[in-house]
């Protein structure tokens, strides 16, 4: 079967003014303490892609301008929005005063699949997710403000992915689910 690549003008991609004008989904992406700027910049792609309101970025993640996110973001640090916050739980209190409901996404006790958090979530939902550091995951007093915790059910050994990897995911299913 012939199947040609299509070119940038039958995408129809938009323009970053085009993206900052368009409607965007009530889902806000919060980075705890997340160290590689490459793991940044994959979620500001991700982030575009699924046209969601806004990424926050706590602790030691790293901010734009910077070579390294802008290398994996491909210029969606330009066209997401992002505040830096240097604590995450302040960063979480201030989204919950906002009317958010924040998941962590996290192996915990009493933790929700993926799939059942989609099934709960609708279009007007607004909703963050928080997502933590690569090798100690989201930290506890955060996941202590949280109104609950999302985990992705792995059947390997390793029990551990990626947190652009998992992010992708999350945002993927969870912005579907708000299409619906």
């Amino acid at each position: 079967m012939n199947n040609p690549k299509l070119t940038t003008q039958e995408m129809g991609r938009m323009s970053v003014e085009a993206f900052h004008a368009a409607d965007k989904l009530p889902l806000t992406v919060v980075l705890d303490n997340v160290r590689s700027q490459h793991n940044v910049g994959a979620v500001f792609r991700t982030a575009d892609a699924m046209r969601l309101e806004r990424v926050v970025l706590c602790g030691i993640c790293c901010c734009p301008p910077n070579r390294e996110i802008h290398k994996t973001a491909l210029g969606a640090e330009e066209s997401v929005d992002w505040y830096y916050s240097k604590n995450t739980t302040e960063a979480v209190k201030q989204l919950k005063a906002e009317g958010y409901t924040v998941y962590a996404v996290e192996q915990a006790h009493n933790s929700v699949t993926l799939e059942q958090a989609a099934n709960q979530i609708t279009n007007c939902h607004k909703t963050a997710i928080v997502l933590g550091h690569e090798v100690f995951g989201v930290s506890q007093d955060v996941i202590d403000l949280c109104d609950g915790c999302i985990e992705i059910p792995q059947y390997g050994t390793k029990h551990s992915m990626n947190v652009s990897v998992t992010a992708g995911i999350v945002m993927y299913r969870l912005s579907e689910a708000m299409r619906a």
